[in-house]
């Protein structure tokens, strides 16, 4: 699959070393050029150092054959803006997004943007492992 991961922050960076280590082509846009560093040496992937809502950006990272696209900044709206832009505008087959905020989930979801919420997953984490240490 030809995959665009919009962010090259923690999570970013990791998705980019696991998809690259499955044999994926992925290409990984950032606009700080330092946060290429998190990527590991077996890390085959194109880098691009720019805004991943500006269009020639997008062009330039190949939106247009993108078979996926990963919104994981560290910016709740700036995710929205390129989800929708890669969903609505490039017609990428399939979007997700990073959230922090689970309120913006659900309206997210309402809108038929598929979102990930770091805030829901760590609480039902810690829900979970509490509820199972006070079964023991």
């Amino acid at each position: 699959m030809y995959i665009i991961i919009a962010g090259c922050g923690k999570v970013g960076a990791s998705l980019v070393n696991k998809l690259s280590e499955e044999g994926h082509d992925v290409v990984v846009i950032d606009r700080d050029e330092n946060n290429f560093s998190r990527l590991g040496s077996g890390s085959n992937c194109m880098t691009i150092i720019g805004i991943p809502i500006d269009e020639d950006v997008l062009k330039e990272a190949g939106i247009e054959k993108a078979d996926a696209l990963a919104a994981v900044t560290v910016d709740d709206n700036t995710n929205i803006m390129i989800a929708q832009i890669a969903q609505q505008l490039y017609h990428v087959p399939f979007v997700i997004m990073q959230t922090d905020d689970p309120e913006k989930q659900r309206a997210l979801a309402a809108m038929g943007l598929r979102t990930v919420c770091s805030t829901t997953l760590t609480v039902e984490a810690f829900f979970t492992a509490l509820k199972k240490g006070e079964t023991e």
